[in-house]
């Protein structure tokens, strides 16, 4: 078997999840109430037998990097690691990376050291399972140099993904990014029946979108990166490469989802508490991995509850009621209060009685949601401070809102962001 290093990509400042990454990273964002967006890939690797990771990222590592430190511990022995490269000043470079591209190319010497054989390029922000022996497969099969994986996409999501166009044998010989005219359109469609060959069921998905997971033979990557200053895959890489070498499809067919924006992330998380879900954290012996936080179970006491996922530790109180929801570790939620379609994220930590006097001289409300109060539609980051019956219900039913000091809307969803304190009453 081929060596393979991975490469997770941690992105910018992750400006459309916006104020989630306020303080943290993008990789760090937690997601379904007690796991983190890196555990996604980083659980990937693992179950696909690759346990060599690198996490490049530059924005607000630091809760990232305990995170990871506390979570993904190796037999010494085995070799394994998850590892940070944040970026740094050099001799040789002074600024930030200045693209994904850019981003691999500055940390060329860490999987050069040792004699890998493929390089594997993943994502922060995607939830999905996948095998990567699969592809790896895929590309030694073919002879590739690179492979990109594909998603199967109808016309309308095609207008907005980086779309592949591809020969008989699967070879990539063309890229058009987020075609919009029906001469694109064409230009990039894939007879569905080419894909039937591979048994997947393409129906109306006649355009192989790029999932933004890159594979390749490590020589051919650091020649490329070595011999100019390209700094994005999708927009300049690739073009080039295509025209010398062999990329190849991977096809993947199952649930894949980019939540790099408010909406998606919101969606993707109230998706999770449907009665069958499109994605599984627990599936079979592939379950996705986290911290374990040794916390005692939740206590929920005379609450009515619907299609909701209620994560470790949380206290909810008498005569409340949650409707697709997600409550994050740690919540505090109070008698009488009413939450749907919101993903609550919980705390970091427990207030002790001492700090619950503290709160009550300061005229401060407790971590948590008050009583009676009422939170539809919303994201609720950790360690708010929500008052006794306030209201957030987006009551003016604006898409995009940065005017308030404590909670921006973003998608019509409304997001009170890390430690926000909202006194009682107050709506929204």
């Amino acid at each position: 078997m081929p060596k393979v290093i991975c490469l997770i990509l941690g992105g910018g400042r992750g400006t459309r999840l916006y104020p989630l990454t306020k303080s943290r990273s993008k990789p760090a964002v937690p997601i379904a109430g007690k796991y983190r967006l890196i555990d996604i890939p980083i659980s990937n690797c693992i179950h696909s037998g690759l346990s060599r990771i690198f996490v490049l990222t530059q924005f607000n590592s630091v809760s990232l990097h305990r995170h990871i430190a506390n979570t993904y511990k190796f037999d010494p022995f085995g070799g394994g690691f998850v590892e940070i490269l944040a970026a740094q000043q050099t001799i040789h470079h002074e600024t930030w990376y200045q693209g994904t591209a850019d981003a691999v190319r500055r940390n060329i010497p860490y999987f050069t050291e040792q004699s890998y054989d493929l390089v594997l390029i993943l994502s922060g922000d995607q939830l999905y399972r996948m095998n990567f022996q699969d592809m790896i497969r895929t590309h030694l099969e073919n002879k590739a140099e690179a492979t990109i994986a594909a998603l199967p996409v109808g016309e309308a999501e095609a207008r907005s993904c980086g779309i592949m166009r591809i020969d008989d044998g699967g070879r990539v010989i063309d890229f058009e990014e987020k075609p919009k005219t029906p001469e694109k359109l064409q230009r990039v469609r894939t007879d569905p029946a080419w894909m039937d060959r591979f048994g997947i069921k393409a129906g109306e998905r006649c355009y192989l979108a790029s999932m933004g997971i890159y594979l390749f033979n490590r020589a051919t990557l650091v020649q490329i990166l070595a011999s100019g200053s390209a700094t994005d895959f999708g927009h300049e890489i690739f073009p080039q490469v295509m025209a010398n070498h062999r990329v190849q499809t991977h096809l993947f067919d199952a649930y894949w989802e980019d939540i790099g924006t408010i909406g998606a992330f919101h969606q993707a998380n109230i998706d999770l508490t449907r009665d069958n879900p499109p994605f599984d954290f627990t599936f079979g012996d592939h379950p996705i991995f986290t911290r374990p936080r040794y916390l005692p179970p939740s206590r929920i006491s005379g609450a009515t509850i619907n299609n909701s996922l209620i994560s470790d530790g949380c206290t909810i109180g008498r005569g409340s009621l949650i409707e697709n929801s997600v409550i994050g570790v740690r919540a505090q939620i109070s008698d009488n209060v009413t939450i749907r379609n919101t993903y609550i994220m919980g705390a970091d930590s427990y207030e002790q009685s001492r700090h619950l006097d503290d709160n009550a001289r300061a005229g401060r409300p407790n971590i948590g949601i008050g009583a009676g109060s009422v939170v539809e539609n919303a994201l609720i980051d950790k360690n708010a401070r929500i008052g006794r019956n306030v209201r957030i219900v987006n009551e003016a039913g604006l898409v995009d809102s940065d005017d308030a000091p404590h909670h921006v809307i973003r998608d019509k969803i409304v997001v009170i962001p890390k430690y926000t304190i909202l006194q009682d009453k107050v709506v929204i």
